[in-house]
């Protein structure tokens, strides 16, 4: 199969649509839930969160550099990592992103900003050091995939929902169970029925359960759909699965205490510093490794790639 010309993912799109509209829908239900149950005014509560939305929304590419502590970096202080950018914007037809380096030795990196206009590539010192050129272009080439497919913002709206919950949760207990506006009702609610604190707690544990899946889901989705991306932008898949191969590897190779530094961004990183970590898929945000190797493995002979064995 000859190299593809690269586009948004239309498949990612669609999920990331689908992921929003039952995220929203569901937690208009858990609104509706906890407004008739608790009988109080949440309204306080709801304009609080769209304030932190909106900040959020506006700050998310500064938030992501403070968290990892990266630095914005000029062409000067930076050449050829400029220059790898700039040659691949220009292959993806994306404006050139801001970039960024971490001044730490753990391989990895990611992407950030509520759009391409408005976004940030970063990578770590430490797989600067470890990939070959093509390596890293293959690395750069997948953080630009999510910005392209917009999926970074997907991301920041989806955790905005589950702080939605969190809040409303507090808010509604706390005047529930302590204010005075509920009277009555909480009286009756409690004489020969279930507590009203019972209800609001069950209620956010489903809430909670249920988005944490569909937000680990997307997740997933999004990796291989930036694996994709990476290898129809370069044109070879097989310098991706390389990258992929030494970062894990390079990540086993660091001390814990490095490691739990920069743990905040894992859900953002190539390859999350505790993808050792044993436990079910439907609880990861990053699909398996051997899986994601596969499926580039996959796209490599499509494009009649050499793939190792």
């Amino acid at each position: 199969m000859k190299r593809k010309t690269y586009g948004r993912d239309r498949g990612l799109t669609l999920r990331m649509l689908a992921t929003g509209g039952l995220l929203g829908l569901l937690y208009v239900i858990f609104s509706v839930v906890l407004i008739n149950a608790l009988n109080v005014g949440i309204a306080p509560a709801i304009v609080i969160v769209v304030a932190i939305a909106f900040f959020q929304y506006y700050t998310s590419d500064k938030l992501a550099l403070a968290a990892s502590g990266a630095k914005i970096v000029t062409p000067e202080q930076a050449p050829d990592l400029h220059a790898m950018v700039e040659r691949l914007c220009a292959m993806a037809s994306l404006p050139k992103p801001r970039v960024a380096v971490v001044p730490t030795d753990v391989p990895n990196a990611f992407a950030t900003g509520r759009n391409p206009n408005h976004a940030v590539v970063a990578v770590t010192e430490g797989i600067w050091k470890r990939l070959e050129p093509q390596e890293l272009e293959a690395v750069l080439a997948h953080e630009l995939s999510h910005v392209a497919n917009r999926d970074v913002l997907v991301m920041t709206v989806a955790s905005f929902f589950a702080m939605l919950a969190g809040l409303i949760t507090r808010w509604g207990l706390y005047f529930g169970m302590w204010g005075g506006g509920m009277g009555g009702r909480r009286d009756n609610n409690n004489q020969g029925g279930v507590p009203i604190w019972l209800i609001v707690l069950a209620v956010s544990i489903v809430t909670y359960a249920i988005s944490y899946v569909l937000i680990r889901t997307l997740s997933r989705y999004r990796e291989y759909a930036a694996d994709r991306g990476s290898a129809l932008i370069t044109g070879a898949p097989e310098h991706l699965m390389s990258a992929l191969q030494k970062i894990s590897s390079g990540i086993t190779q660091i001390p814990q205490q490095d490691l739990r530094e920069v743990q905040a961004m894992n859900a953002f990183f190539i390859i999350p510093t505790n993808w050792r970590v044993q436990m079910s898929e439907i609880f990861m945000d990053h699909p398996p490794l051997e899986k994601r190797l596969a499926a580039l493995a996959a796209i490599a002979r499509e494009m009649g790639r050499p793939v190792a064995a």
